[in-house]
């Protein structure tokens, strides 16, 4: 794996955020909070999840000791958790553009939610970062219908990459 190729994913990551970000930003309050069955009780925690998760491993790469895990602490609504999660994206972009081909293998140590102490390459960091990313989203489209929202088009890769 290459700086490239990171670069290419983590642009895709934020080209299908955004598809994502526009979608929600036409949610009611009753559907962006309306109680459904899925790994997150609601499509507001499923976002706020993926926030989350951008954000904390964004900190983990940039070495902030002790990152804030925003599902435990975030109060904002709808419109701050999609700027949130607008922002999120385009920090990993610029996290991945600074880097060479040799900083994939760096190291980086961590403590898990649960205090635990970890360390991992940063290619495997930026691995697991954008493919749970898309592991959500998908479950994003199904939560989405279930509230009645199907104005939704595809955020597979292969259609990214026939767009750039």
């Amino acid at each position: 794996m290459t700086v490239q190729y990171f670069t290419e994913i983590a642009k895709y990551n934020q080209w299908a955020n955004q598809k994502f970000i526009d979608w929600m930003r036409d949610l009611s309050d009753e559907q962006w909070n309306q109680p459904l069955v899925s790994s997150f009780p609601s499509i507001a925690e499923t976002v706020l999840h993926i926030v989350g998760a951008e954000k904390v491993w964004y900190d983990r790469l940039m070495k902030v000791e002790n990152p804030v895990w925003l599902p435990f602490t975030f109060k904002g609504g709808k419109a701050e958790t999609l700027d949130t999660w607008k922002h999120s994206s385009g920090l990993l972009i610029e996290y991945v553009e600074q880097l060479t081909n040799e900083n994939l293998n760096d190291m980086i140590a961590y403590k898990r939610i649960n205090d635990e102490a970890f360390s991992q390459p940063v290619f495997e960091i930026l691995s697991h970062v954008f493919n749970h990313s898309t592991y959500h989203r998908g479950q994003l489209v199904t939560l989405l219908r279930q509230v009645g929202f199907t104005d939704i088009s595809s955020t597979d890769l292969l259609q990214y990459y026939k767009l750039v």
